[in-house]
């Protein structure tokens, strides 16, 4: 989903909203450091655990019940999916009770974390995702806060709504304002994934100053 290379994830990587993700697990070493972020943290790994289940559950009770809102091509099919969130879920819990410093909670729009102290800053299912609930000021404030943090991109995705999927009506206008506000240059690329049916595009914004 955010198209990403071996070359993308040397130094650190800053993953916002991580929930369950393994991505953290999976991409430190090798020199590369992960962190991973969410309020949900803050619970302890027990009741993290605790609640996976349930929260995977509600997922797939939704693509069962709104099955021609996704697409299916890069899984082979919601089995698929399902049997490889689990497995992301287990490598999630096993990674957190491990290295629990790699995990930490808090959650945008605050990041409990210095100017320019991540390389790449990731987050998916959240700004955009969830318009419904948070307004261009919110995400103005998020994004501004993701670009303080990062020394070199801001990846963000998908761009449409959760459900219908249809286009978030102030993502243009937002990122004029947030290029205006920081100098950063911002592009929309398309991505080679596609779940939820529409959802291919990245927001995509490079903080380095000498980026053009």
């Amino acid at each position: 989903m955010f198209d990403l290379t071996d070359a993308d994830l040397t130094g650190v990587t800053l993953d916002c909203a991580a929930g369950g993700s393994s991505f953290a697990a999976k991409s430190a070493g090798d020199g590369a450091r992960a962190i991973a972020m969410d309020p949900l943290y803050a619970q302890g790994a027990r009741a993290v655990a605790g609640r996976l289940p349930a929260d995977l559950a509600r997922c797939e009770e939704m693509f069962r019940a709104e099955r021609r809102r996704f697409v299916w091509d890069w899984y082979g099919s919601p089995d698929r999916h399902k049997e490889m969130r689990r497995a992301a879920a287990s490598e999630f819990l096993a990674d957190l009770r491990r290295h629990p410093g790699r995990y930490v909670a808090a959650g945008l729009p605050r990041l409990p974390l210095a100017d320019a102290s991540a390389d790449l800053v990731l987050c998916s299912h959240l700004l955009f995702t969830w318009a419904r609930d948070h307004d261009r000021d919110w995400h103005r404030r998020a994004i501004l806060e993701m670009c303080r943090v990062s020394r070199r991109e801001v990846r963000i995705f998908p761009l449409v709504h959760m459900g219908h999927g249809e286009p978030v009506g102030f993502l243009d206008a937002l990122r004029a304002d947030i290029e205006a506000a920081t100098g950063a240059h911002s592009e929309c690329p398309t991505v080679p994934y596609e779940l939820q049916r529409g959802a291919n595009r990245m927001l995509r914004i490079y903080t380095a100053p000498e980026t053009p």
